[in-house]
């Protein structure tokens, strides 16, 4: 077999940072976009390069460019390997990183730190492709931590922003509970198997089939820990939504293409050990599906436009755990695939209304702006429609393939998870249309409404100007303009991607072949738990999901459009509820009261005051003086003084002299 020297796939975009990262400061802008451009059309050539070359590689394919650490019997290589799921994920992370990095040239074209920028969007992209790519826990590790660096760097991008900065230190932070989870799991790997490669771990599980449950229930549990830090999931989803902060397309590369899905294809590459394990399944299951709903209900009640999507990647990612918590692989991979179509578009098109509006994110400022910027209008309009689960398009065949595995599940359960789902796929459709109508329906609001608030308090779009813009009889304001092409050509790209791109999968029960499934069935198998028989009743729940997704859509239709005044009534009678829900359950205070507070409590008073101060200072302090004493006394006595040396010979010979007589004496005491 012809070496394919995967290497080469993440060393360039490394390159383009280094570049970038070193003397991107004196370089002109062409260059540094043409170096950072090339850094990701490369990767995405050389992916297609494989794809269209010569045979199929053999999977998997493994490359190993030598021992890494090696330590008694224990050995780690410094290998990459090549499987379908590998290729698919580089498809995606290639494809998609490179769609947005050509809209950023446009998007941040203005921006100081222009070179900065792109040169942390390399890096990002190269620990993604070595994350993928690896083929073992340890490499792997180093991409999932790399990626967390890269977040903390692009997210608080605009440093100077206090909000910003805290975002990427929470992001950090948060991972890092999730970090140490995956470690864990790491040193039982080792415990048990003695290494932490892929294929070895996975030969032995496959010639025990009497292991179940057990350790690897521990190993899964832990690494399920991990995947809800970086894929964002209850618990520790809270990062994400002020993943927002950071730069547009930072949002699109983070929530479509790249360090959320992490968690997600993490599962997938690991399901041998999932599958030993009942509970590690259940759990990823009932995760999914809790934060797919909880985070839906949030989404419905924002106003800040990126920050109702980044509600939407929550939910959305836990569709993806929904589909391989019933083992359903290729369904919950398929999922990770077409979101990337649509999220990223979704991101990047809200990217240009912003682009548009100046900076303004409030979408109770916006209005009326379909006519003003009909491309931006139309594509965003493929996405919510795909993301709402509309047939043909591509998030219906994906979202509901999950809910139709999830229902013919046999574990116990199923049929909750599927309700919670649909109803979940119906409020999705609901703050998607909302969304829809607040920014492109009725009449333009920004020119009218005074600076938009919060809850009383200021809502800061991400630039410092604030748009001032006078009424136009059609409802559109002087100075709102479409974005330059370099913008405009990906989200045309994306949204031929959220149309058809449902095609690799479309279901058997609808006349299709799920193409997908049986491409993927190396890499992570698709458990399917229905018979031919059941195809009548795939189609039948598809018919009630898209039922489900008109009435979402009805119900914002109304409120949003045919009776726009029909919320602010709806939000004074149910007060408390709306409260609740778009103060996003206060789970941001909660931890803050339960967790941060004592932390910072026993960091500041307990170890910094006590311990740290009173006894490390203290002793040393203590040590010191003691010395300086000592010194202090010495110094008398070597005075150079011959009179003081003198007197100080027999004082000490007087001490001795006392000291023997006491011993003399003590021997005459009686015992």
């Amino acid at each position: 077999m012809t070496d394919l020297h995967l290497w080469l796939i993440p060393i360039v975009p490394f390159a383009g940072f280094l570049v970038n990262g070193l003397v991107g400061r004196k370089l002109p802008k062409a260059l540094v976009t043409a170096v950072a451009l090339v850094a990701a059309a490369v990767p995405m050539i050389q992916v297609a390069a494989i794809i269209a070359g010569p045979g199929s590689p053999a999977v998997p394919h493994i490359e190993n460019l030598g021992t890494w650490i090696r330590a008694g019997s224990f050995h780690a290589d410094f290998s990459f390997q090549l499987d379908h799921l590998t290729l698919v994920m580089l498809c995606v992370v290639t494809g998609v990183g490179f769609v947005i990095h050509l809209y950023s040239v446009g998007y941040m074209g203005e921006e100081a730190g222009y070179w900065r920028f792109f040169s942390y969007m390399n890096l990002f992209l190269f620990f993604m492709l070595m994350l993928v790519l690896a083929e073992n826990f340890l490499l792997m590790f180093v991409g999932w931590e790399g990626v967390g660096l890269a977040s903390y760097l692009l997210i608080g991008f605009y440093y100077t922003r206090d909000s910003a900065a805290d975002a990427g230190k929470k992001a950090f932070i948060v991972n890092r509970i999730g970090d140490f989870g995956f470690l864990l799991a790491m040193f039982l790997l080792i415990a048990h198997f003695g290494t932490l490669s892929f294929q070895e771990i996975f030969g032995q599980i496959g010639m025990h089939p009497a292991w179940q449950g057990g350790f690897l229930t521990a190993i899964a549990l832990l690494l399920v820990l991990g995947a809800t830090g970086k894929s964002a999931q209850i618990p520790l989803y809270v990062w994400l939504p002020d993943a927002m902060e950071g730069p547009t397309p930072v949002s699109a590369l983070i929530h479509a293409a790249t360090m959320v899905t992490a968690g997600v294809y993490m599962v997938a590459r690991t399901h041998l050990i999932f599958d030993r394990s009942a509970v590690a399944l259940a759990v990823v299951a009932i995760i999914g599906t809790a934060t797919a709903f909880f985070a839906a209900t949030i989404g419905m009640a924002q106003n800040d436009i990126k920050r109702v999507l980044a509600y939407s990647t929550v939910s959305q990612l836990g569709y993806m755990f929904l589909g391989c918590g019933v083992a359903a692989y290729s369904a919950g991979i398929f999922h990770l695939v077409t979101h990337a179509f649509f999220k990223a578009l979704l991101f990047l098109a809200a990217g240009s209304v912003i682009h548009a509006l100046g900076g303004e994110q409030d979408m109770r400022a916006m209005g009326g702006l379909r006519r003003r910027i009909p491309i931006t209008f139309w594509t965003m309009t493929a996405a919510v429609f795909a993301i709402s689960g509309f047939p043909p398009l591509a998030g219906f065949v994906s979202k509901d393939e999950i809910l139709y595995q999830a229902f013919v599940s046999p574990n116990a359960g199923g049929r909750i998870l599927w309700a919670v789902g649909l109803l979940t796929a119906g409020l999705t459709a609901f703050y998607m249309f909302r969304l829809w109508y607040m920014t492109f329906f009725g009449e333009y609001r920004g020119a009218h409404s005074e600076e938009p608030t919060e809850h009383g308090a200021p809502v800061h779009a991400r630039s410092d100007t604030k748009l001032v813009l006078e009424a136009e009889p059609a409802g559109h304001g002087h100075g709102v303009h479409e974005s330059p092409w370099v913008m405009l050509i990906p989200l045309i790209i994306l949204a031929v991607l959220s149309v058809i791109g449902g095609a690799m999968g479309w279901p058997e029960a609808l006349g299709g072949t799920n193409w997908f499934a049986h491409f993927l069935a190396n890499g992570a198998p698709r458990t399917s738990h229905a018979a031919a028989a059941d195809k009548g009743l795939e189609a039948v729940l598809a018919i009630v999901s898209t039922l489900v997704a008109l009435a979402g859509w009805f119900v914002a239709h109304l409120m949003y459009y045919a009776k726009p005044e029909l919320p602010e009534r709806l939000t004074a009678r149910m007060h408390a509820l709306y409260a609740l829900v778009a103060n996003k359950y206060w789970v941001d205070q909660i931890y803050g009261a339960l967790i941060v507070a004592p932390v910072l409590f026993i960091a500041r008073y307990l170890l910094g005051g006590l311990i740290d101060r009173g006894i490390i200072d203290g002793g040393t302090l203590t040590a010191g003086y003691t010395a300086q004493g000592i010194g202090a006394l010495l110094a008398r006595i070597q005075s150079g003084n011959i009179r003081s040396y003198a007197g100080w010979l027999a004082l000490f010979a007087a001490l001795m002299l006392a000291a023997a007589w006491f011993g003399w004496i003590t021997q005459f005491l009686p015992r």
